[in-house]
């Protein structure tokens, strides 16, 4: 299984969206600051995730949440959550 995820800034109006195929050591390393695109808004607090089946699905919802913009994306947050 894989998983898609949104982290959220608990610091800075900021959103990752990710996929990955274990949620709780991904945010582990997002939140030590050994990921670059994210070190600077730590911490990240797990605000949705997903499962998917494949990876290619992950990758494709993961595409899509993406190209939401950040207010599409609060929307979806609270929808789905």
């Amino acid at each position: 299984s894989y998983y898609v995820y949104i982290l959220k800034s608990a610091l800075f109006d900021k959103f990752y969206i990710g996929q990955t195929q274990n949620i709780p050591e991904r945010l582990h390393r997002h939140n030590a600051g050994t990921e670059k695109s994210t070190s600077p808004y730590r911490p990240w607090v797990l605000v949705w995730q997903t499962e998917k089946p494949s990876r290619s699905e992950a990758m494709s919802l993961e595409k899509k949440l993406k190209n939401l913009s950040k207010e599409r994306l609060r929307i979806f947050i609270e929808k789905y959550s």
